[in-house]
């Protein structure tokens, strides 16, 4: 408790210890200005996650061999999220409407062989509707099954009932306009991937990451391409896709030099084999002769969604000072490992120690 340890400069001539010395020396140096200032920019204060809006606006029109579908038709949800889908093909079932009939063999506990086993009043919470405590024949094959009171037909109660209708004749062709404003609210920067206030630009431009770079109106058919998918394929059995914009930007630089990046991926798994693709179900209303009906539709169809990623950096006195001190003291590693080694591993250990520490 009552001593006082100084330093004590010993030089060794050893060029091996000293080759050493000058070696660790150099690769520290390498890595804090390589790496840590050059490449990580240590000296900057960054911000990695930005405020960011997403507005989406598909164009196009098909056909199947029923009708004409437009933008109003395939497109859900309408509002122009960071997240919708595009239809691309559909299983139509028969007109629906509210009555009696058989649940479908598919549905866990619908089989029965008597009245007995279909209690009146119950409801699966994986079938169509409500038993009414009849056992009848079944109308997909052989067997029967319970009679509920549902929108009848039930779907999947006859696969030969369902009609097949294809939109991807011209799906490929579709425009998707992409339109993302970010702002780093600690820098009070802001930006566009528009920048162009002429509105005849959009009108006529795609993208191109040399040439068109602030025309973000991807076609639906590169964008797969670029997620390494078949279309044909995809929109067969659906899927989802990822358009990732990233922005990088160093406020160091003009404004300008902080451009938006795009990338394009799959999300979904493409060799599950439970639930593969993507798929949905929706109904459309209408009335005849005074009764409620409904034409139940299972689409099949691409989902896109688009994820906004970013950093901002800008020069900073305080992550600059302490990079540079933390570089001037990862220095003296250098001079710890070889003080081991001089003491450890020479032939001489006993005559630098004594030599490196005296008492006085």
């Amino acid at each position: 408790l009552c001593s006082y340890s100084t330093p004590q400069v010993l030089v060794v001539r050893d060029w091996r210890l000293g080759a050493v010395y000058r070696m660790l020396q150099l690769l520290v140096l390498l890595y804090f200005v390589g790496y840590v200032f050059i490449l990580q920019k240590g000296y900057q204060e960054c911000e990695t996650s930005p405020e960011s809006s997403v507005i989406t606006k598909v164009k196009g029109v098909t056909e199947s061999p029923s009708k004409v579908w437009d933008v109003g038709d395939y497109v859900a949800p309408p509002e122009g999220g960071s997240t919708f889908s595009i239809i691309t093909r559909v299983e139509i079932s028969p007109a629906q409407m509210m009555d009696t009939c058989p649940e479908s063999l598919t549905v866990p506990g619908a089989a029965c062989s008597s009245d007995q086993n279909c209690p009146a009043g119950d409801m699966d919470v994986l079938g169509h509707g409500e038993k009414t405590g009849r056992c009848v024949p079944s109308t997909a094959g052989p067997g029967k099954s319970c009679e509920i009171l549902a929108w009848c037909p039930v779907d999947g109660s006859s696969v030969r009932s369902l009609r097949s209708e294809s939109l991807a004749q011209m799906a490929a062709q579709f425009t998707i306009l992409v339109k993302n404003s970010i702002r780093f609210p600690r820098f009070g920067f802001s930006r566009s991937n528009i920048l162009t206030a002429e509105r005849s630009y959009l009108k006529s431009c795609t993208f191109n990451a040399t040439s068109g770079l602030y025309c973000p109106i991807f076609k639906l058919g590169f964008i797969v391409e670029q997620a390494g998918e078949d279309f044909a394929e995809l929109a067969e059995k659906g899927g989802i896709i990822g358009i990732i914009i990233s922005w990088d930007c160093n406020l160091d630089l003009p404004g300008t030099e902080c451009r938006p990046r795009y990338s394009f991926r799959r999300l979904d798994a493409k060799a599950a084999s439970a639930a593969p693709g993507y798929n949905y179900r929706f109904v459309k209303d209408y009335s005849w002769k005074g009764t409620p009906r409904r034409v139940l539709i299972k689409a099949y169809g691409i989902r896109i969604d688009v994820m906004v990623q970013g950093q901002a950096g800008k020069f900073s006195l305080v992550p600059t000072a302490i990079n540079v001190a933390t570089a001037l003291t990862s220095l003296g590693l250098g001079s710890f490992l070889c003080d081991w080694i001089l003491l450890s591993c020479m032939n001489k250990q006993r005559v630098y120690s004594s030599r490196k520490f005296e008492e006085v």
